[in-house]
């Protein structure tokens, strides 16, 4: 009866899953650093080497294969066996195919191989770079699973295999996933590190920029990249490549190739769900042309989509851009490491070294022993007649044999050699060929010996046959790296376009499609813009670009920023959101001034203008960084509020516009610039009662649009407003009576523009601006807008032609 041991079950457990987990780690998910091969695609190599299986010979059943494969060296199922030999054979997978598989081997759609019955294999030209010189004593030999044959523990590899082709494995407690790489740059690399040991990474990535994907695709960036390089972990953005196509009155977008490892099926369902879920808009069509000469997705685009936009969010919410997530993971000396780039090179290369010294050995050996015999024999056909005496003389084979080594000084294997040469070795002939190859391994002999006892002709050899590889199998490079960093922009996602932007009494703000305000004539009563609480009104109303920076400036002197698609579009007659919802506004500020601007260049300028007419002309790069609570752009006087800003040129002039109807025009150099913290200097001198009532910018070009509350307007000519010095007190620029009501608005238009007009209960009307009479500056206007009672006209906006 056996003895029974007692063991803690936990330490048991311990030990057996650390066993199985050691099992998973070196014979099955990770590659070595030598070959970059995994245990069963060293096996299908090997035994497709065994079995003949060449490029110059036709290709044999993959289920052949598999069998072989089984039944000698890999005690597993053949499905994985199979699976492993797909992936080898697979030109989407592999950047340099080790198998040439003919039939069915899956598709870059995930479309599955065909059954191994049916497909056909044989070694690719690559491979039998991995295997040259296999047979020469270059790597070792081990016994198989049963122990009835040997199988390499490592290939030669002669092709840099574990970075040109990549390796990915899910071991237990780690992962690998090693990117490919450009043949001819890695060589480059090798011959560099053989030359400089100690070259540095930035040196060592001129030679080698970056993975080469067999899919193609797009790197942007080149710090992950670095990263990965350095430490052997970390993240590289991979784009598919895209064009932006014009047929006939629509975009499309063709996608021609897409990052490594994507299913192109799954990418197409993808779009489609998101079409489907009304998260992409602006696609009418979705078409998969790909045939044998590559991809080509179409992805056709309705009239009024931006492509850039669309693709953008493609980038954004698709496999069309993915982050490979780099692990360069191997076995060093059958131990799982994570390796740099240069480690991993010079692992290879000590390998290579090793190759060709044991190389070199076999050789050495072969000639020696070949030296040996051809020396025998070139005594023996000297001696020819005196050797041919005693084997006649000699009564059995040992004895002749003794004789021949006692009689010449010949070795035991000489004389054997003796023996058993025949008969036409004794021509003139032959004996010029033995004495030829007994120099020539003689000559060998020496080169060997020199070699080996030479380093640094060990590194020249290896150099020597790595420039052979390069010259044999290096293609361009598939991938493009850019030096473009992904950084989506919010604003890489919105279409740039003009939008409506309305701002109530009460800080309700939003904005809408300008399309939505059809024109009209003037002294229509417009359409419902804001649905308006009790008691609130439209302020202000702006044009802008969905990509362009509001500034928001304050009646207490302050300016906070938003870009434009920052706020929430709404429907036509919705209310919007509420402005403290977006900015930091104190309880006592309301937005008074609002400027788009679309950089903050250091050369322009915003004027600023107080209800009191005074004038400040501030750089318009001091507010490039506006903090989340805003700015101080004025100090205000007491009393004073910011009531106008705008951004005029260097040589433009400008017209304050008073409620009482007094303007006076001056140039805007006048107005030196300062600081933020500067209260700025007299514009206008306002009499009793006045108070400032807008801004406008001329530009030497149109005519001056005013409006009143009351609904009336008119153009006049900028020359009626003579050009004064700041300070006055300036000219009458409308006749302001009770029925017109104080001047709301001033703008400078032109014919072909149109203008939106707002009333303090949300009504909106659009009118060109070719409507509205030019008149002199003492005129009232006329209607534009016909009011409801109590209804008045607060906001006035200029559409420019688009």
């Amino acid at each position: 009866m056996g003895k029974v041991i007692p063991i803690e079950i936990t330490e048991e457990m311990r030990q057996s899953y650390l066993d199985y987990a050691m099992s998973v780690i070196v014979g099955r998910a990770l590659p070595d650093v030598r070959d970059g091969l995994k245990p069963v695609h060293r096996r299908i190599l090997y035994a497709m080497h065994t079995l003949g299986m060449t490029p110059d010979r036709p290709h044999r059943k993959s289920a052949y294969i598999v069998g072989e494969v089984l039944a000698r060296y890999h005690p597993h199922g053949d499905a994985p066996v199979y699976d492993a030999l797909v992936r080898l054979a697979q030109d989407f997978a592999c950047r340099y195919p080790l198998v040439d598989g003919h039939g069915n081997f899956g598709s870059i759609d995930g479309d599955a191989p065909a059954a191994m019955r049916y497909t056909e294999a044989r070694l690719s030209r690559y491979a039998l770079e991995m295997l040259r010189d296999i047979n020469k004593d270059t790597v070792d030999f081990v016994p198989n699973y049963d122990g009835t044959t040997q199988e390499p523990a490592v290939l030669p590899s002669r092709l840099p295999n574990l970075l040109v082709n990549g390796s990915a494995g899910i071991a237990v407690g780690m992962a690998t996933n090693i990117p490919p790489h450009n043949l001819g740059e890695v060589i480059d690399g090798l011959l560099a590190l053989i030359d400089n040991p100690d070259l540095s990474l930035e040196e060592l990535m001129r030679y080698v920029p970056g993975p080469d994907f067999p899919t193609g695709g797009i790197i942007l960036g080149r710090e992950g990249i670095r990263t990965a390089y350095a430490t052997g972990r970390g993240g590289i953005v991979v784009r598919g490549k895209a064009t932006i196509e014009r047929k006939g009155n629509r975009n499309l977008i063709v996608i021609t190739e897409i990052p490594y490892q994507v299913n192109k099926a799954r990418l197409l369902e993808r779009i489609a769900e998101l079409v489907k879920e009304k998260r992409l808009e602006g696609v009418a069509d979705l078409r998969d042309e790909s045939d044998r000469s590559g991809i080509r997705v179409v992805v056709e685009l309705k009239r009024d989509a931006d492509p850039q936009v669309i693709l953008n969010r493609l980038y954004k919410h698709t496999q069309l851009e993915e982050t490979f997530g780099v692990i360069m993971l191997a076995l060093v000396n059958g131990q799982p490491e994570v390796l740099s780039l240069k480690e991993m090179m010079r692992h290879y290369l000590n390998h290579q070294k090793e190759v060709v010294v044991r190389r070199c050995q076999y050789e050495l050996r072969e000639a020696q022993l070949r030296l040996e015999v051809v020396e025998g024999l070139v005594v023996a056909v000297d001696n020819i007649d005196a050797v041919v005496q005693l084997i006649k003389t000699a009564p059995d084979v040992p004895t002749a044999k003794e004789r021949l080594i006692s009689t010449f000084g010949l070795t035991e294997k000489q004389a054997q050699a003796i023996l058993d040469m025949r008969l036409q070795r004794l021509t003139a002939l032959e004996r010029e060929k033995l004495v030829a190859e007994l120099k020539e391994l003689k000559e060998k002999i020496a080169y060997l010996e020199g070699v080996l006892a030479d380093e640094a002709k060990v590194w020249g050899i290896v150099k020597e046959e790595l420039k052979a590889l390069k010259e044999r199998f290096a293609d361009p490079r598939r991938t493009l790296i850019v030096d473009e960093e992904v950084t989506y922009r919010p604003e890489d996602l919105i279409p740039a376009e003009q939008v409506v932007v309305l701002l109530s009494h009460q800080g309700y703000i939003k904005r809408q499609d300008k399309s939505l305000y059809r024109s009209q004539h003037r002294g229509g009563r417009g359409v419902t813009g804001l649905k308006l609480k009790d008691g609130d009104f439209v302020r202000h109303l702006y044009l802008a670009n969905t990509h362009d920076y509001l500034l928001f400036f304050t009646s207490a002197g302050r300016v906070h920023r938003l870009k434009v698609y920052e706020i929430p579009e709404a429907e036509r007659a919705g209310r919007g959101t509420a402005l403290p919802n977006l900015l930091q506004l104190s309880p006592e500020e309301q937005v008074t001034a609002i400027i788009p601007v679309a950089d903050f260049s250091e050369d322009k300028y915003v004027l600023l203008v107080t209800r009191q007419g005074v004038v400040k002309k501030l750089p318009l790069g001091e507010l490039a960084n506006i903090r989340r609570v805003g700015l101080n752009a004025i100090s205000l006087d007491p009393g004073d509020e910011l009531v106008a800003a705008a951004l005029p040129g260097p040589e433009e002039e400008v017209l304050l516009v008073t409620e009482g109807g007094k303007a006076i025009r001056f140039r805007a150099a006048e107005v030196r610039p300062m600081g933020r913290a500067a209260r700025g200097v007299r514009g206008m001198k306002l009499r009793p009662g006045d108070r400032v009532a807008g801004l406008a910018v001329l530009d030497g070009a149109g005519e001056v649009l005013l409006v009143t509350a009351g609904g009336y307007g008119k153009r006049v000519k900028t020359a009626d407003f003579p050009l004064q010095g700041r300070g006055g007190m300036g000219v009458t620029a409308l006749a302001v009576s009770k029925t017109s009501g104080p001047v709301v608005g001033v703008e400078v238009v032109r014919d072909e523009e149109e203008i939106l007009l707002a009333s303090a209960a949300g009504w909106l009307t659009r009118l060109k601006v070719k409507e509205v009479p030019v008149m002199g500056r003492q005129a009232r206007g006329v209607v534009l807008m016909r009011l409801q009672p109590e209804d008045r006209l607060v906001a006035l906006a200029k559409i420019g032609e688009d």
